[in-house]
C-alpha cells in the first residue's frame, strides 16, 4: 500500500459514526497506522470560513459560480449546528469544499502516503454534466477525503412509494404519518446504523485512493455505489462481502505492507 497512516477525523454532531469503532475495523482490515483527531473545524479562522461558506450551492441546476459569503452564510459555519436541527438544507460544491479544507492539513502531513479522512455533517454535492443539475454525494474521492454524514442519509433515494405517498400528502401530520409508515425501510438523523454502513464507505474512499477504480457495479459488494437506500442496506448491512475482484484487490492491498 502507498498509505501508511489514516487519519479520521470526527464530526461531534453526529455521535453515531462511533470513530473509535471505526478506527478498530480499519485497524483490523488495513495493516497501516490509523489515527483519530477532534472535528477540524473547529476554532476556524474567518479567512477558512469564508471560503468554506464560499463552496455553498444556490441554484441546482447551474454549474458552481464563486460568491461572496454572507454575514448569515458565515453564522452557519461559525455555528456547525447538528444538520436534523436546521431549518434549511446548506448544500456545498464538494470539489470547492475540498480544495477549501486542504488548507487545514498541516504541511508536514500533506504527505502521498498519509490519507486523511474528513467527516462532516455538511451536505456535498457535484454537479452532473449528464443532467445539468447537482446531486448529493456521501463521499468526495480525494486526500483529504470527505465523507458526508448527511450525504449518507440524503444521497442514496428513499422506497418509489415513500415519494409518491409525499407528493400527495402536504399537512405536517401526514408527513409524520408517512415517515412512521416506512420508518426502518432508509436512514433517519441519529439512526444506530449509520458506523456500520459508514465502515462501506471508508472502504470505498481508502481503496479508490490506493487503486485509482471508483466503486464496484456489483450490488453484492460492499464497494458498491448505492443509488437507493435499499441497496445501500444489503451491501453494507446484509451481505457485507466483497465481490472476487475486490477481495483479491484487498488481499493484494494486505500483502504489500506485510
Amino acid at each position: 500500500m502507498k498509505t501508511s497512516k489514516i487519519i479520521l477525523y470526527d464530526e461531534p454532531t453526529v455521535p453515531e459514526i462511533q470513530l473509535q469503532r471505526l478506527k478498530k475495523f480499519l485497524t483490523e482490515t488495513f495493516p497501516v497506522e490509523i489515527e483519530t483527531r477532534e472535528n477540524i473545524f473547529q476554532g476556524l479562522s474567518k479567512d477558512i470560513s469564508e471560503k468554506i461558506s464560499g463552496c455553498r450551492i444556490f441554484d441546482l441546476k447551474k454549474p458552481f459560480k464563486k460568491h461572496a459569503p454572507s454575514i448569515e452564510d458565515l453564522r452557519i459555519e461559525l455555528e456547525n449546528k447538528d444538520m436534523s436541527e436546521r431549518e434549511e438544507m446548506t448544500l456545498y460544491d464538494g470539489f470547492e469544499f475540498h480544495n477549501a479544507i486542504t488548507e487545514l492539513i498541516p504541511m508536514n502531513e500533506n504527505k502521498r502516503d498519509t490519507l486523511h479522512i474528513i467527516f462532516t455533517n455538511k451536505l456535498t454535492c457535484t454537479f452532473d454534466e449528464s443532467d445539468f443539475r447537482y446531486h448529493a454525494r456521501a463521499l468526495i474521492g480525494t486526500n483529504p477525503t470527505i465523507i458526508s454524514t448527511t450525504g449518507i442519509i440524503e444521497a442514496p433515494a428513499k422506497p418509489k412509494q415513500y415519494y409518491l405517498d409525499l407528493m400527495t400528502n402536504f399537512s405536517e401530520q401526514k408527513v409524520e404519518e408517512i415517515k412512521k409508515k416506512y420508518t426502518g425501510e432508509f436512514l433517519e438523523y441519529h439512526d444506530s446504523r449509520i458506523s456500520e454502513i459508514t465502515e462501506g464507505y471508508l472502504l470505498q474512499a481508502i481503496i479508490y485512493y490506493e487503486t485509482g477504480e471508483a466503486f464496484c457495479d456489483h450490488r453484492d459488494c460492499r464497494l458498491f455505489n448505492a443509488h437507493w437506500q435499499k441497496d445501500l442496506f444489503f451491501s453494507q448491512l446484509e451481505n457485507k462481502r466483497f465481490c472476487k475482484k475486490h477481495q483479491e484487490i484487498l488481499n493484494e492491498l494486505k500483502n504489500q505492507n506485510q
